[in-house]
């Protein structure tokens, strides 16, 4: 006969036993109001800089931008007709360049070396653009992909495994949501979205394949625009992303899943490209620039004019961090592999500035307000108590009136990368601070361009 005492013994200790057990709930829904709460990882908001590369079929034919084969066989722009008709032979199709995207320079420790020389916290690659061409040997791609044509190679993984055991730099990937020709896509268009074949036979695969072979702590999503999320299954792929991915606790997603998200759902905001807005915004932003100012891609044609200087890049890295942003500023490679010289200038140019001044840029935030009221070429950050000012011309008379800074007894001024305190005064009656700029060479100045003065205990 059982002893009744010890069954309900045994079974109260089975209950508490499964009582004890981790629940597996899902911390983040797939709506909205759920996945914009989650925050963003602190290593993105410390990061404050990172490296946009676009890469791709499109830098083989490097004319006009890297929407070359829409403005080309689907805007039917005339200088982009034009182009090919005299460049290449008749009949010439868009998938007749990937051959010729041979990446035979392309070494990624070399390139890893010089993102690490710049200073930026993170890169992002072109995993796939709107052309559709995949930089992986992707599952779904069928033979277009760098794997199948061209290279021989994958592009993304030979690059996340250099930046990951040369430098410290976090690793992300931009993703397109749509494709400009592919059928599915457009069959999906023609049924006014009401089918989404297209995304769930090739977006959705690719992005879970992206996401568990190369594990991005980025994913850069794009080419959202036409419907809304529903059809591209945005939240729930976020979801996932947010709560079972391997990089659910790093990962940074941004803002464009669908019409109607972008500046309202998702991570970080981007907005639109080249998102400066110029005041301080309460929710983290992202501004993607290009050095070249007509592309994203590499392009033949670009003269020296309408590349970004050195002076420019940094006045947009002071304001964009000031206004509680990220600078995501952006190469394109050539089909070889080589980063070009102006690129690779600009990079080591800026990594030289940061190396001096990143005190100003890396694990700060917005002070109480962007710029200066007296003095507009001067950009604040903050970081616990003390505050920078990012100076971006020097005053004609060596004498700088700011009218925010409220100094008090035992302020102290100081310049980065400049030994000796600076002499200061309070101003009259409109209040604010009058400092003495050091009277010395160029060339025995900490840099260049842009200077970054550093106020303590006010």
């Amino acid at each position: 006969m059982l002893n009744m005492t010890a069954v309900y013994s045994r079974l109260l200790i089975f209950f508490l036993l499964i009582s004890l057990q981790p629940v597996d709930v899902h911390k983040y829904l797939p709506e909205w109001e759920s996945l914009d709460k989650r925050p963003l990882p602190q290593w993105y908001n410390d990061a404050k800089f990172g490296i946009f590369i676009h890469w791709g079929v499109f830098s083989v034919p490097a004319y006009g931008s890297e929407w070359f084969w829409q403005h080309w066989q689907g805007d039917k722009k005339a200088n982009y007709v034009q182009f090919v008709e005299k460049n290449y032979k008749p009949g010439w199709t868009y998938a007749d360049f990937a051959r010729d995207f041979t990446t035979e320079f392309y070494n990624p420790d070399e390139w890893a070396e010089l993102f690490e020389s710049s200073g930026a916290k993170y890169v992002v690659l072109t995993a796939k653009h709107h052309e559709g061409y995949t930089n992986w040997p992707s599952n779904v791609s069928f033979n277009w992909n760098s794997k199948a044509v061209g290279p021989n190679k994958d592009l993304v993984g030979m690059l996340a495994d250099s930046i990951r055991r040369k430098t410290n730099i976090h690793f992300g990937l931009y993703h397109s949501l749509y494709e400009w020709f592919h059928p599915l896509y457009l069959m999906d268009q023609a049924n006014k979205f009401k089918t989404n074949y297209f995304v769930k036979s090739k977006t959705m695969p690719e992005l879970y394949e992206l996401v568990n072979t190369y594990k991005p702590e980025v994913v850069w999503s794009d080419g959202d625009w036409g419907t809304g999320p529903d059809y591209w299954e945005s939240k729930k792929f976020i979801a996932w992303l947010y709560n079972d991915s391997p990089v659910r606790d790093s990962v940074v997603t941004n803002d464009r899943w669908g019409v109607g998200t972008m500046c309202q759902h998702g991570g970080v905001f981007t907005c639109q490209d080249r998102y400066n807005p110029g005041v301080i915004q309460k929710h983290r932003f992202e501004n993607a620039l290009n050095i070249d100012k007509n592309s994203f891609g590499y392009r033949r044609e670009a003269d020296l004019s309408q590349y970004l200087t050195i002076e420019e890049l940094i006045k947009t890295l002071a304001m964009t961090v000031s206004c509680n942003g990220n600078l995501l500023m952006n190469i394109g490679p050539r089909k070889d592999g080589k980063i070009s010289p102006i690129y690779e200038e600009r990079l080591r140019q800026m990594g030289a500035w940061l190396k001096v001044n990143g005190e100003a840029i890396y694990n700060t935030q917005p002070w109480k307000r962007a710029n200066d009221t007296v003095s507009n070429d001067i950009w604040f950050t903050a970081k616990e108590k003390t505050v920078y000012g990012i100076l971006l011309k020097w005053p004609k008379t060596n004498n700088l009136q700011l009218g925010m800074i409220q100094p008090i007894q035992e302020t102290q001024v100081t310049m980065l990368g400049y030994q000796k305190t600076l002499h200061w005064q309070k101003r009259g009656l409109g209040g604010g601070i009058s400092i003495e700029m050091p009277n010395i060479p160029l060339p025995l100045l900490p840099n260049p361009y842009a200077w970054v003065l550093k106020f303590e205990k006010l």
